[in-house]
C-alpha cells in the first residue's frame, strides 16, 4: 500500500480505521477455517461484534480513546490468531475452555511453530505499521486529536442497538447446531466465542444407579456372549501395553521405493492379532486422553482434557480391576509427571507406581524427554524386577520420540528418505516413526532375552493421529496421495493400529471388525480371564463382537461417529451431515442412520453422567 494511502488511513476516525482492519483479519481467519472462505455474510456476523465494542469506547471513554481502540484490536487479533493456529492442528474452533492448555504451549513450542504458515503473520502487520507511524510524534498527535473528537451520540446509540440486535440474531437461532464449525460460521467467530462463555449444559445427568451394563449394551446394539471366544487364553499372564506416539495405521506394511518403514510393527501385524479398522477416541488431552480412554473404557469429557476434568475422581480402571485380581501395576513415561497433570491422572486411575523423568534422567533427550531407547531399556529392567516378585504385573509404556513436529536429531536417523520426501512434514513424520519402530524392535528383543515376552500379553496401539489434514501443505498432500492411492481424508487421518500378541493364541489373524481405544480394556480383560460383567464400561470385546458404534470427540465436530462402514460428520443436525465411507464408496444400507447417530450421542451422555458422579479419589 503506498505511503500516502497509509497516511490517509491514519487520518480516518479510529472507528472506521479499526473496522476496516478487523474485517481484513476476519477474512484471513475465514479463509483458513471455513470451506467456502470469506463471504459477504462475514459483514453480517463479525462486523456487529466489532461495532459493539467500538460504541462502548465512544460512549464511555473521555480520554485515551485511541489506546482503547488499540487494546481492542490487539485482543481481537489474539483471539483470531489462536483460532487459526488451533484449527490447524485440531480442526476445531478453540474456545476459552482451552486456556487450561496454555501452560503446555511452552513445552511444545516447536510443534506450534511448524503449524505457522508465513502468511498468518499478516494478521499482525497492522500493529507493526501502527507502532512505526505512531513513533512519529506529529502523526501520533494528529491522530490522537482526531480520536478525541466525539461522534454523534444518537448515531452511536442507534448503531449499538442495531449491532446488538444483529449479534443476538446471529447467536440465538444457531445455538442448536451440532457441528461447532458450522455454528461458528453461522454465528460469526467472535459471537461463537462469546456464546461458549455463557453456554450452559442444561441436559440433566442420568442418575448413576440407572447406568447399567444392560442399558449400555442395548444402546450400542450388542449382546454379551455366554461363552466368549479366547476367554482366559492368557490367564495369569503379565500385561504390557505400549502406546505409540502419533502412530497412524497407514505405516503398517508401508514401503517407499521398496524401503520398509516399520519392519517391527509389520512383523507383529503378520504374526499376531492385527486390527486395521481401529480408530482413535481422544479428546483435548491428546496422548494423556488416550491413556485415560484405554485404562477406563470411558469416553473423553465434552470439554477439556480428562487429566484436568476427571483427575479428582476414583475411576474404575484397568489398574484397579487387575489389582483386585492380584496384579501389580506401573506406568512409564519419560516426560515430567506434572505435564498434562499426569500425577493426578495416575492417582485417579489407581496405578501402583509411575516412572517419569526423575527415574529416566536427562540423557539422550528427544524433544522433551529421553529417547524411546532409554524408555524401553530402563523399563525392561524394572519389568524384570516386577516379574521376580512372583506377582503378575500390568505395565503401560508411553513412547514419545515420534512427537510432533517429528524433527528428530540426526543421530536418530535410521533410514534415508527419497529426495521428494526430504524437507517435508510427511517426510519428517515417516523418518521419526521409522526410528520409533527401530527402538520398539530393541525392546521386543530385550523382552524375549529376559524371558518376559512369552509370559506376557503384549498390546500396542497408536495414541492419536500425527498428520492432521488441516496442517498439510500441497506437497504433503501430494505425498499422502502417493502413499494411499487416493486423497488423504478424515477416515485415514483418525485410523490407528491395534496389535495384540497373547500366549494361548498361536495363529496370526487380521481382525476386520471395527474398533476404538475404548475397546482395548474389555478385549484384554477377556484374554486374561477377568470378568467385566459388574464393571461399567463403554467399549466392547473385539474378539467376541462383529458390529460397533464409535462416538468421536475432538479433531472432528461434536456428533461425529463411526459405524461398521462409514464416518458420519453432522451439519446443524443429522439431516445435513456428511457421510465418508471407511473403504471404497458408500454402499446402499451401510450409511450411519439417525438412530445410530442418536444412540452415539446417548452413549456420550451416559459416559459423561457416570464419570461426573463418581466419588472423589482419596488424597
Amino acid at each position: 500500500m503506498p505511503v500516502w494511502r497509509l497516511k490517509r488511513l491514519f487520518q480516518m476516525r479510529p472507528f472506521l480505521f479499526f473496522t476496516f482492519i478487523l474485517v481484513i483479519k476476519s477474512m484471513l481467519a475465514w479463509l483458513v477455517i471455513f470451506d467456502g472462505g470469506p463471504s459477504w455474510t462475514l459483514l453480517v456476523t463479525e462486523l456487529p461484534f466489532f461495532w459493539l465494542l467500538f460504541c462502548l469506547i465512544e460512549w464511555f471513554a473521555a480520554k485515551r480513546k485511541l489506546a482503547l481502540y488499540v487494546t481492542v484490536n490487539l485482543f481481537v487479533t489474539a483471539i483470531l490468531f489462536a483460532v487459526i493456529m488451533y484449527y490447524k492442528y485440531f480442526g476445531i474452533i478453540v474456545t476459552y475452555h482451552a486456556l487450561e492448555q496454555v501452560n503446555q504451549v511452552t513445552a511444545v513450542k516447536s510443534s506450534v511453530f511448524t503449524l505457522l504458515d508465513p502468511y498468518y503473520l499478516f494478521i499482525f502487520l497492522d500493529i507493526i505499521v501502527f507502532i512505526f507511524l505512531l513513533a512519529r510524534r506529529s502523526k501520533a498527535k494528529n491522530w490522537k486529536a482526531i480520536s478525541q473528537i466525539p461522534l454523534n451520540r444518537a448515531v452511536i446509540s442507534l448503531l449499538f442497538i442495531l449491532s446488538l440486535a444483529l449479534c443476538l440474531f446471529n447467536i440465538l437461532p444457531n445455538r442448536a447446531s451440532m457441528n461447532e464449525i458450522v455454528k461458528a460460521e453461522e454465528m460469526g467467530i467472535l459471537n461463537y466465542e462469546l456464546y461458549t462463555i455463557f453456554e450452559k449444559d442444561d441436559a440433566p445427568k442420568t442418575p448413576i444407579h440407572d447406568i447399567t451394563r444392560q442399558l449400555i449394551d442395548e444402546t450400542k446394539g450388542i449382546q454379551e456372549p455366554e461363552s466368549p471366544q479366547y476367554w482366559k487364553a492368557a490367564a495369569g499372564k503379565n500385561l504390557i501395553i505400549v502406546q505409540m506416539e502419533s502412530f497412524q495405521n497407514f505405516l503398517v506394511g508401508l514401503k517407499i521405493d521398496g524401503q520398509e518403514i516399520t519392519p517391527n510393527m509389520n512383523k507383529l501385524a503378520r504374526e499376531h492379532l492385527y486390527f486395521p479398522n481401529f480408530y482413535q477416541q481422544v479428546g483435548q488431552g491428546n496422548t494423556s486422553d488416550a491413556e485415560f480412554v484405554v485404562n477406563t473404557s470411558f469416553y473423553t469429557p465434552p470439554r477439556g482434557a480428562a487429566t484436568m476434568t476427571y483427575s479428582d475422581k476414583a475411576l474404575p480402571s484397568l489398574p484397579r480391576l487387575l489389582g483386585q485380581n492380584g496384579y501389580q501395576s506401573a506406568t512409564f513415561h519419560t516426560n515430567v509427571v506434572e505435564f498434562w497433570n499426569r500425577s493426578g491422572l495416575y492417582k485417579a486411575l489407581g496405578f501402583g507406581k509411575y516412572y517419569d523423568q526423575s527415574f529416566f534422567g536427562l540423557n539422550d533427550m528427544v524433544f522433551f524427554g529421553p529417547s524411546d531407547e532409554v524408555l524401553y531399556k530402563k523399563t525392561a529392567d524394572q519389568l524384570e524386577k516386577m516379574q521376580q516378585s512372583g506377582k503378575p504385573f500390568y505395565a503401560q509404556l508411553i513412547s514419545m520420540s515420534a512427537h510432533h513436529p517429528f524433527t528428530i536429531p540426526k543421530d536418530k536417523y535410521k533410514m534415508t528418505l527419497p529426495k521428494r520426501y526430504e524437507g517435508t512434514f510427511v517426510g519428517d513424520y515417516i523418518r521419526a516413526q521409522n526410528y520409533a519402530d527401530y527402538a520398539l524392535g530393541l525392546f521386543i528383543d530385550d523382552l524375549k532375552a529376559r524371558g518376559l515376552w512369552e509370559n506376557s500379553v503384549f498390546a500396542i496401539y497408536g495414541d492419536h493421529l500425527g498428520l492432521p489434514i488441516y496442517s498439510l501443505d500441497s506437497d504433503d498432500k501430494d505425498l499422502m496421495r502417493e502413499i494411499y492411492g487416493h486423497e488423504y481424508g478424515y477416515t485415514d487421518m483418525i485410523n490407528i493400529p491395534l496389535i495384540i500378541s497373547s500366549p494361548g493364541i498361536q495363529k496370526a489373524e487380521k481382525q476386520t471388525q471395527l474398533g476404538g481405544q475404548s475397546d482395548i480394556m474389555p478385549t484384554l480383560a477377556n484374554l486374561l480371564g477377568i470378568s467385566m460383567a459388574d464393571h461399567i464400561h463403554f467399549g466392547q470385546d473385539l474378539l467376541n463382537q462383529s458390529s460397533n458404534i464409535l462416538p468421536e470427540r475432538y479433531y472432528l465436530p461434536s456428533g461425529s461417529l463411526i459405524n461398521d462402514y462409514e464416518l458420519f460428520i453432522p451439519g446443524t443436525a443429522y439431516a445435513d451431515g456428511n457421510h465418508y465411507p471407511l473403504h471404497g464408496s458408500v454402499q446402499s444400507g451401510t450409511s450411519v442412520t439417525q438412530d445410530q447417530y442418536e444412540r452415539a450421542l446417548k452413549l456420550l451422555h451416559l459416559s459423561d453422567s457416570y464419570v461426573s458422579q463418581l466419588p472423589p479419589v482419596e488424597q
